[in-house]
């Protein structure tokens, strides 16, 4: 009894000494409703908070509060005597307060005309660009970011799963979150240390980081730039905030009055500034926006402390919760910079208020701010592959001499965690199998060896029937310097085999020169893209039927051979040459690639030797890694690509002399809160007569599935051209219309409309060697489809619903068609 005592009192002891109050629970009206979006503060203080739009609310101070306040406007104020330091399951009732006459009860919106807040956001939209570091020319400062991530909502039936089984000691790291008040374990943690500089005037910005620590979950760099991209820098006074790829208003926006409700709340001396409160909150539901309050200075209109929290009812996915503060101090009497910044995210498969989930979160401080010390345009120039090793071995030592912050002592276990958990062979099995799923190979350390892609090791389509694929790669990490990767298949149906190989090497990593090479023998559809591509082993995905309509018999064997050299001239800028050596011939005789040659007769094979050069442009790329390989973060950045292609007639033996041109232009569109629009334009010629295996085949797509670039209702091979222009649009509205229609809200679907076109012909000179037996089609007149969709079904499907335009006459068009495609996206 003793014992359970001492327990008792020292567990008493560390709550109090961790947090002097917690408070939790939720805010009714006097009908009983949950009061969504009062304000919850400790009276006396300056600390509070604004109810979820289901009127839950949890506060946590490290001071000790007698008395808590909640009140809305038009309604009386309720002050809660705060009998024990946590109370986490309170229930308090507002009722309106009939003595305000002249005040009108805000239930819901308020109004735009007459109301103070209003009238102060005007002056912030005013003194937006005069306050802070936009003041000056030039500025400087240190920054120091940890990111961490945490299992949340830990209760004693997850503790107890079998899954954990000898793994037990985890849990004795559990600590309480002070936003949300519930349990969470520390399981990764990345630190950087860094300095900024940027030239207003120029439009320039660079970080140099000095430092890095990370506890284990992959390279150092490469967890650091997906961080980047995870969570990517803000500023509150920008009309929209772009987190998750999503396009959130910003409370300070100019546009805010549409879709926010502002309510001037209070005012007080806050480090002896005169500073006003601001509430905010939503003005509909499942738009992409925040709820929460800020304190703005009386005279500069600048941002002292800021509090937001994103709408439950977000149209965003396997987010349950965004929480962001902010806190800014004063430099001098008109200057306040931003000098703390946590966000915090709840990473859950529901947004149940019990549902388990990940915590991420990011705290950013900065400290020393120097200004208008100008700088050469030499030194904002970003290198191409800028990676120091030393950054990311600096010693215990050094981080505690320099990190912002201390680390509190569960912090400081994350480090030592996983060493722990990799010594225990469940553990490794688990994270083995989530690195298999994750990237599709079966790492085998003995021998250096990766086996896979394990998902192509199977396929079907009409000649090849059912295909059986082997395939591995060198893998001593990460950051090899060079692979070889190979690949052995064999088609039950046509009794052969297949095989390709290839290498490439990392010759000069400060400019990134690559050679490769590679050879490869296989059945594939081409014709699947009109702009090339340089990847020997690629196969395309029409190659396969498992997943098609109609027939899938126009199929080539391909002997393919190349050699290359590519150099990044730039940062993300790429200049490419290579020679190839190929052979066409039909796999199927339901199928043919026959011309005429010089002297009338008719040929079935192909052969051709050529010489390319390739220009790759892709600004806003954002890479992980160092080695020959390396990983895209995501795809949302411009690209621009140009190829130029040259057959030498007569040299081994090739048969064709053309020239080859191929433009190529992608960029995606973020447009404020009406989503993002995707465009595309392709253009290309062919100069000198070819056959139909090296003609420029408009993209059909006879799969089930959405396919980029592809036109939804074209059959392979149903248009042909030597010269064409075409275009993609695509526009995302990110549930923008449906959240505005009652029954469909809830369901969170997201809306996309597009329109593709191409406009072509054919030479005479190609149309008279053809002897393939296929008509030769060109869309002269301009081929168009549209399509409408719904995305975010489930979370991860899309239903395109796809409309021919034009051409409905020609034999077996294909005028309507419904495709769909599977995807994770936030």
């Amino acid at each position: 009894m003793k014992k359970f005592l001492l327990v008792l009192s020292f567990c008493i002891f560390y709550i109090s000494m961790s947090a002097q109050t917690k408070v939790g629970g939720v805010v009714y009206d006097e009908n009983n409703q949950p009061m969504g979006y009062a304000n919850v503060y400790f009276k006396g203080s300056t600390e509070g908070i604004v109810s979820d739009e289901n009127g839950r609310f949890y506060l946590q101070s490290d001071k000790t509060y007698k008395i808590l306040v909640a009140s809305f406007v038009g309604y009386k104020a309720v002050e809660i005597t705060l009998t024990k330091s946590v109370d986490l399951d309170m229930k308090i009732t507002i009722k309106p307060d009939n003595q305000l006459q002249e005040v009108k009860i805000y239930t819901g919106k308020t109004s735009k005309k007459n109301n103070p807040a209003i009238d102060i956001l005007r002056k912030i939209w005013e003194r937006r660009r005069k306050n802070g570091l936009h003041m000056f020319d030039q500025y400087q400062y240190d920054k120091y970011e940890k990111v961490e991530f945490d299992l949340n909502s830990i209760d004693s039936a997850f503790k107890a799963n079998k899954i954990f089984e000898g793994m037990e000691f985890i849990w004795d790291r559990i600590d309480t979150s002070r936003v949300t008040g519930k349990a969470f374990l520390p399981i990764f943690i990345n630190e950087t240390l860094s300095e900024v500089y940027a030239d207003n005037v120029k439009g320039k910005k660079k970080e140099i980081v000095k430092a890095n620590k990370n506890s284990g979950l992959g390279s150092g760099d490469g967890v650091s730039t997906f961080i980047k991209d995870l969570y990517a820098d803000y500023d509150i006074y920008n009309n929209y905030l772009k987190f998750f790829d999503k396009d959130f208003v910003s409370p300070l926006s100019r546009t805010g009055i549409n879709v926010y409700n502002y309510v001037l709340s209070d005012s007080a001396f806050i480090d002896n500034k005169w500073c006003y409160n601001i509430i905010f909150y939503p003005r509909r539901k499942n738009e992409l926006t925040f709820k929460g309050d800020f304190w703005v200075n009386d005279t500069t209109f600048a941002i002292k402390r800021i509090n937001m929290e994103a709408s439950k009812s977000a149209n965003i996915n396997w987010v349950k919760e965004i929480y962001i503060e902010q806190e800014f101090e004063v430099l001098n009497d008109s200057v306040f910079l931003l000098t703390r910044d946590h966000m915090m995210s709840d990473f859950s498969f529901s947004k149940k208020e019990k549902s388990k989930g990940v915590y991420g979160k990011r705290t950013t401080l900065v400290r020393n701010h120097k200004f208008n010390i100008p700088k050469d345009d030499k030194f904002y120039k970003v290198e191409i592959d800028a990676f120091d090793g030393e950054v990311y071995n600096k010693s215990d030592e050094f981080w505690e001499e320099n990190r912002f912050e201390n680390l509190n002592k569960n912090e400081k276990g994350i480090y030592g965690l996983l060493d722990t958990l990799n010594t225990i062979p469940k553990f490794k099995r688990i994270y083995n199998l989530a690195t298999i799923l994750a990237s599709g190979y079966i790492n085998i350390p003995k021998y250096k060896f990766d086996y896979g892609p394990i998902f192509s090791s199977f396929g079907y389509n009409d000649v090849e029937g059912l295909r059986l694929r082997a395939g591995g790669r060198t893998y001593f990490g990460p950051n090899d310097p060079w692979r070889v990767e190979g690949f052995v298949a064999y088609g039950l149906k046509d009794d052969q085999f297949k095989y390709g190989i290839s290498g490439k090497w990392l010759v000069n990593k400060k400019n990134r020169l690559i050679l490769s090479a590679g050879h490869r023998r296989d059945v594939e559809q081409i014709g699947v893209s009109l702009t090339t591509t340089n990847d020997v082993l690629g196969r395309s995905f029409a190659s396969s039927s498992l997943f098609s309509t109609g027939t899938n018999n126009k199929l080539t064997s391909i002997n393919l051979s190349m050699l290359s050299a590519e150099m990044e001239v730039a940062k993300n800028l790429t200049v490419e040459a290579g020679l190839t050596y190929r052979t066409l011939k039909s796999a199927s005789d339901q199928f043919s690639l026959d011309y005429y040659d010089a002297n009338g007769n008719i040929q079935s094979e192909v052969k051709q030797s050529e010489v390319e050069f390739r220009v790759d442009y892709t600004p806003g790329r954002k890479t992980i890694g160092h080695g020959v390989e390396r990983l895209v973060v995501d795809y949302n950045f411009p690209r621009v690509f140009a190829n130029y292609s040259h057959g030498f007639e007569g040299v081994l033996d090739s048969d064709f002399n053309y020239r080859k041109l191929q433009f190529y232009y992608r960029q995606p569109v973020l447009i404020g809160g009406f989503g993002r629009l995707f465009t595309t334009m392709e253009l290309g010629k062919i100069y000198g007569g070819v056959p139909l295996g090296l003609m420029g085949v408009v993209p059909g797509n006879q799969s089930w599935f959405q396919i980029e670039n592809t036109f939804s209702n074209l059959q392979y091979y149903e248009f042909l051209v030597d010269q064409y222009a075409s275009f993609h649009l695509e526009h995302h509205f990110n549930g923008r219309i449906f959240s505005r229609v009652p029954l469909l809200r809830k369901l969170n679907w997201r809306e996309i409309v597009g329109v593709k076109g191409i406009v072509g012909k054919i030479s005479d000179e190609n149309i008279a060697i053809n002897a393939s037996g296929l008509e030769y089609r060109a869309p002269e007149d301009g081929y168009w489809e549209y399509h409408a969709g719904i995305g975010n079904i489930f979370k991860c499907f899309r239903l395109d619903f796809c409309w021919r335009g034009n051409y409905l006459n020609v034999p077996d068009a294909n005028k309507f068609a419904v495709k769909g495609s599977f995807g994770f996206y936030f």
